[in-house]
């Protein structure tokens, strides 16, 4: 079985946290020494993303890249580890993967941050357009991206997709954050597969209604936006707790790590 590139630190329940398309599970680095003063927090890549090359495989069957086959790598990873119905929270892509786990009876609590899933084809092909042109914009500027990033007016104007506040953004963060979506190797199966990606429907939810699920999401996402999409996901998932992020991008981890993490902390 495929042993996935990933964080680890802290102590207590696992918290499993699952990064977005072009990311890395550095994106979760506001945030991670809040959760692990509490939980023993593994952030993981995604095959294809990240530090893990996207070799080897384990599936059931789902194609590739899909939101499937994601999930069937990080069951068969927490498998490896001996870790069993954790709390999983997934930002973008992750959110469905989180989801997906969830739906299978693989999480026993799952907090998804402006999950893929709940869009219209306009929504879809919105999505799939921006993150296309954010990752050919890495690619192209890679030998400029040290500059770039050192710049707050260059960091504004890359990083305004995906954060409310990108001038506020550590430059070696951001610089790590455009290097990772320009090398990841997985970029294109995964955006390709959001295609075939079957939204989320009321009768299709598994294991989800006997679970504790939260849906957070930015008011000011510009990839999915807020408004038409959370509303889906409220229809779709009324049992579960609804939380605006205002005044938050895509990413909020960096806009708001307070209220992100204590999302996913006990009360």
């Amino acid at each position: 079985m495929p042993t996935l590139s990933h964080h680890r630190q802290g102590a207590g329940p696992p918290l499993v946290l699952i990064h977005g398309i072009g990311s890395h599970w550095q994106v979760w680095s506001p945030i991670l020494d809040a959760l692990s003063a509490k939980r023993d927090v593994i952030a993981l890549d995604l095959p294809g993303f990240g530090a893990d090359p996207g070799g080897p495989a384990v599936t059931s069957g789902g194609r590739r890249g899909s939101v499937g086959w994601f999930a069937d790598q990080v069951a068969a990873f927490l498998e490896e580890l001996g870790i069993r119905t954790p709390e999983v929270a997934g930002s973008s892509l992750g959110g469905g993967i989180a989801l997906e786990l969830g739906r299978r009876g693989q999480a026993g609590a799952v907090t998804a941050f402006s999950p893929v899933g709940f869009w219209s084809t306009p929504g879809r092909l919105w999505c799939q357009t921006v993150v296309t042109a954010a990752r050919a914009g890495a690619t192209s500027l890679a030998p400029a991206l040290p500059r770039i990033m050192n710049s707050t007016a260059g960091r504004s104007a890359f990083c305004a997709p995906f954060y409310a506040r990108p001038s506020h953004l550590p430059a070696t963060d951001a610089l790590a954050a455009a290097q990772a979506l320009a090398g990841a190797p997985g970029f294109a199966e995964a955006r390709n597969a959001f295609t075939r990606l079957i939204p989320w429907s009321a009768g299709n939810l598994g294991a989800l209604p006997d679970i504790p699920v939260t849906i957070a999401w930015g008011t000011r996402d510009a990839i999915l936006p807020y408004r038409p999409q959370s509303r889906r996901a409220r229809a779709i998932l009324p049992g579960a707790r609804h939380i605006p992020l205002k005044g938050c991008g895509h990413l909020p981890f960096a806009d708001d790590p307070t209220t992100c993490a204590a999302l996913l902390l006990p009360h």
